[in-house]
């Protein structure tokens, strides 16, 4: 049975109705500014800013979004690791059990303190103060912003599992930002089979053995028929 691992980024959610961050009609491409919400340094040192950075996310889209084809498509292949840059855990939601999971930029799901460490769910504190009941601390949504290490016990499976695949997809990621991006190197070191499917170029196009830019709805799905 072939050992298949897939990278997601923003680019498979959209047709879930969750705008992606760097595309024509993307987050930071309509508003540059707002990628400095997602900078830890001014995430953590200005009050303005970690008051808009939680009113974006009580109204996010991603709170009623549903799986697509795309992500059931993913869900039906057997003897598949997930290894996802999205926090919306859509694709735990299309089936896939969540310890075939590995989300490296963290979970939108869950909140921690930046001063006890106390965890909460983020549903629990929407619409309310964000400080920890416990500590008073701030509260941060539980992902990876920008100035922040990746968890390295994560990192260090996802690498693990790039490493022992035979099939890797990089799927709807711009791959500009590592060292998530770099799984694509270190699957392809390993021997692996490097499918890129995404509409723009990536910087590890050259690395593909195939690169797809016809739609992720229909691409997805065909793709998985082809390798179940």
């Amino acid at each position: 049975m072939t050992r298949i691992a897939v990278l997601t980024g923003a680019g498979i959610s959209t047709d879930s109705g969750i705008p992606d961050y760097r595309g024509p009609q993307g987050e930071w491409t309509k508003d540059p500014k707002a990628q400095e919400l997602f900078t830890y340094e001014t995430f953590m040192g200005d009050e303005g800013t970690r008051g808009e950075f939680w009113r974006r996310y009580e109204r996010h889209p991603a709170w009623q979004a549903e799986p697509n084809e795309a992500h059931r498509a993913i869900a039906k292949l057997a003897n598949v690791r997930v290894l996802t840059q999205n926090v919306d855990g859509l694709h735990q939601k299309a089936g896939i059990p969540a310890r075939k999971v590995l989300e490296l930029h963290g979970s939108m799901h869950k909140t921690v303190c930046v001063g006890c460490g106390k965890g909460f769910g983020t549903r629990e504190i929407l619409g309310g103060d964000k400080r920890c009941p416990e500590c008073g601390g701030v509260l941060k949504l539980g992902v990876t912003l920008f100035g922040e290490n990746l968890d390295a016990d994560v990192l260090g499976q996802a690498m693990n599992i790039a490493a022992a695949s035979e099939v890797f997809l990089a799927i709807g990621s711009s791959l500009r930002v590592e060292p998530a991006a770099a799984l694509c190197a270190v699957a392809v070191r390993a021997g692996a089979r490097l499918v890129i499917v995404n509409r723009d170029p990536t910087p590890y196009d050259e690395l593909a053995a195939e690169k797809i830019t016809e739609p992720i709805g229909t691409a997805v799905p065909r793709l998985c028929k082809e390798l179940a």
